[in-house]
């Protein structure tokens, strides 16, 4: 595989984590050290004991809605990544960055941040608001 595919493979598990509701690949997917997340509309959260516990809490809603990940965009630097995604969310869109830091062969997640997609996404990379 090459260095964007094992970051997408890490940003899918972390979608599938959420899609499945399991407790231990989110986990997983999750980098040991110090991480962050805002969830929309939530302040931020920190440390990993917190993180994880926001995620059990999100996915034992039964009525929690299906997160999809689309439109993925791969930015390297040396050994962090970003992936800028959308989310659809019972039909709402949000814009999505997620961090990955490499730890040894693997990219695992440090931060998580989505919020409201209100303006169109550019076909061709990020659309300019300037």
């Amino acid at each position: 595989m090459t260095e964007e595919e094992d970051i997408l493979a890490a940003n899918a598990a972390y979608y599938r984590a959420f899609r499945m509701g399991d407790d231990a690949l989110m986990g997983r997917v999750w980098h040991d050290g110090a991480i962050t997340c805002v969830h929309p509309s939530w302040p931020p959260i920190h440390g990993r004991a917190a993180v994880l516990a926001s995620y059990r809490g999100i996915m034992s809603n039964p009525n929690q809605p299906e997160v999809a990940c689309q439109d993925e965009q791969v930015f390297v630097t040396g050994d962090m990544a970003r992936v800028i995604c959308v989310e659809v969310v019972s039909g709402v869109r949000l814009i999505a960055t997620n961090l990955f830091l490499r730890s040894g062969a693997k990219w695992r997640m440090i931060h998580h941040q989505a919020s409201l997609l209100t303006a169109p996404m550019a076909t061709q990379g990020f659309q300019s608001l300037n």
